[in-house]
């Protein structure tokens, strides 16, 4: 709902004030398809040439992420703090045996099947699995630092390959401007073209023109670069989520008590997502 907001004031602000002093949509409507034309172009070529095909769609699905927002909220973070202190819980009491269909097939494991959304977050559910199924197959006991080390590698791998497609994206609002001219460039050619034209005639192509550079600049500055940034925001929050994972992980193999382990994990979510010490407990009593 806020980034439809954004637009609506930009939109207002922009052309409401042109408006108000009196100027003319003509101009605009004439030349914007043609301009957008050659400045998207250009700029979703500059993106194919200079990104994997993963990458390019990752960019265009975060254009579509900064309306959804975050893909977690309180009860994704509830649902993970459960699952991962079941199967610590299970690996502590009933042993590592217990665990390994958990960890091989977790599709049909009990533990997981009450939690269908972390079933289909596939990196959020390698994280829990490899990390679970390492401490499995061990054949003597690991070393928490060195565990938290794996998980802290395996975290920045993926959270790193979640800012690419932002990347792109933040490259694409810095080209904008530039193809804005070249495109504005392209009209001066044309109206040099043209000009034993009437004097109407080369400023309405001159008009036309300069809706390029205007295009160029104010895709990039309205629309696309404050489109990168809250992708950015939203993924460096979605990165919460695998930190409660090896808070609860790690501090279950330092042998903390359980009520320290739960506090680490829920103070590593935002505030806003962050459920209440009573709301955890609570959950964790009727699981």
């Amino acid at each position: 709902m806020v980034p439809i907001i954004g637009l609506v004031v930009l939109m207002v602000s922009v052309f409401g004030s042109y408006l108000l002093h009196g100027g003319s949509l003509a101009p605009f409507i004439h030349a914007a398809p043609l301009e957008i034309m050659c400045i998207l172009g250009a700029g979703i070529a500059g993106m194919l040439v200079g990104n994997s095909m993963e990458i390019f769609k990752g960019a265009m699905a975060g254009m579509g992420k900064v309306f959804k927002g975050p893909a977690y909220h309180k009860a994704d973070y509830l649902s993970t703090i459960f699952v991962v202190a079941k199967i610590m819980k299970t690996l502590k009491v009933e042993g590592a045996v217990a665990l390994e269909a958990h960890i091989e097939n977790p599709e049909a494991s009990a533990i997981f099947g009450e939690y269908p959304k972390i079933l289909h977050d596939h990196a959020l559910l390698h994280l829990i699995t490899d990390t679970v199924r390492l401490m499995v197959v061990s054949s003597s006991n690991l070393s928490p630092y060195a565990v938290e080390e794996v998980m802290d590698q395996s975290i920045k791998t993926h959270h790193h390959g979640a800012l690419k497609p932002q990347t792109a994206l933040a490259t694409l609002a810095g080209a904008l401007p530039a193809l804005g001219i070249v495109s504005c460039v392209m009209g001066v050619v044309k109206t040099m073209d043209a000009i034993d034209q009437p004097p109407a005639v080369l400023g309405a192509m001159i008009g036309g023109a300069l809706v390029g550079t205007f295009l160029g600049v104010f895709m990039a500055y309205g629309l696309v670069e404050p489109m990168a940034s809250r992708l950015g925001q939203i993924i460096e929050e979605e990165s919460e989520i695998f930190k409660v994972v090896k808070q609860i992980i790690i501090g279950t193999m330092h042998g903390h008590p359980m009520p320290l382990i739960i506090e680490a994990a829920r103070v590593s979510i935002s505030h806003h997502n962050q459920p209440s010490f009573a709301e955890v407990f609570d959950g964790m009593r009727g699981a």
